[in-house]
């Protein structure tokens, strides 16, 4: 899977585009349905003013949220997609860098942990993982964890 990266609004101290390729190594470890060549997707890291504006169009939603995920294909595509072909498109994912601060600054850690899960999290969802039907938050968040762990990072769920 190929992540085609852009950055407006996130300071440039941080290598992002390196996180989101490490959050997408962790991913395709414990979701190897995303282990295709043929797969790729848009991450960008923008500010709240555009995730408002994306949220607007595509949920009927006028707030900015931390990130979104537009997934192009559905789990069952994903999972009956052969290696062999054409590229295709899994999705597009939007980070939005005041609403992350704020919240990485609320739960007392570093901005680059919180954005490695929300892009977890992103890479997750597009996957076809969902957290807010019947019994699947449970699922989608041991997922997360153990992606993150992968990567360094705490249990962002433990208390």
């Amino acid at each position: 899977m190929a992540l085609d990266i852009e950055i407006d609004g996130w300071p440039s101290t941080t290598d992002w585009p390196d996180l989101a390729e490490r959050a997408l190594e962790a991913v395709l470890q414990i979701a190897p349905e995303l282990d295709n060549q043929r797969l790729t997707a848009d991450v960008l890291f923008t500010v709240d003013e555009e995730v408002q504006a994306l949220n607007r169009e595509w949920r009927m939603k006028d707030a900015a949220t931390n990130v979104l995920s537009f997934p192009m294909i559905t789990r069952p595509e994903l999972l009956a997609m052969s290696k062999d072909g054409g590229p295709e498109m899994l999705g597009d994912i939007a980070l939005a860098y005041e609403t992350c601060c704020r919240e990485a600054e609320d739960k007392r850690i570093g901005l680059e942990n919180h954005a490695a899960h929300l892009l977890v999290h992103g890479l997750l969802h597009l996957a076809g993982h969902d957290h807010q039907a019947d019994g699947e938050a449970e699922t989608m968040e041991a997922l997360e964890v153990k992606a993150l762990a992968l990567m360094g990072i705490a249990d962002p769920y433990a208390h």
